[in-house]
């Protein structure tokens, strides 16, 4: 998962916010295991703690500490140092270094869809998750 979906369940004023509860409710009937990674989980929080406030911010992090169903996959330095191989790479492409590290952690454990709503991941040819 990536942080767009995190941030659109989080906040009710998100323009993503209906599409992303509707898959996100589709994703957990779907798989028994939902995946992200650390650094993630670290940019939805500073988003949701400047969005809407310092509680929800704690409320999204103990959601997913409690959560039997989410895998967290954390980047090493190698992941970090590819990832920025992908970044002098793709020099023409915004991609955020937690973009490049998602690309290379999901590449290393053969993920092929995300459910994101980041343009990047289809560039870098990963399928976004719809609600269908």
């Amino acid at each position: 998962m990536g942080t767009g979906a995190w941030l659109a369940l989080a906040d009710r004023r998100d323009k993503y916010h209906g599409v992303a509860t509707a898959v996100y409710l589709q994703l957990l009937q779907q798989h028994p295991r939902l995946v992200t990674t650390n650094l993630v989980i670290a940019e939805s929080y500073a988003l949701i703690r400047y969005r809407l406030g310092h509680e929800p911010g704690m409320r999204f992090l103990r959601s997913l500490r409690q959560s039997q169903r989410l895998v967290r996959l954390y980047a090493d330095e190698a992941a970090e140092l590819d990832a920025e191989q992908l970044l002098e790479k793709y020099a023409d492409q915004d991609f955020s270094l937690v973009d490049a590290v998602s690309f290379v952690v999901m590449r290393q454990h053969e993920l092929t869809q995300v459910f994101a709503f980041d343009h990047h991941f289809r560039v870098m040819g990963f399928t976004l998750v719809v609600a269908s």
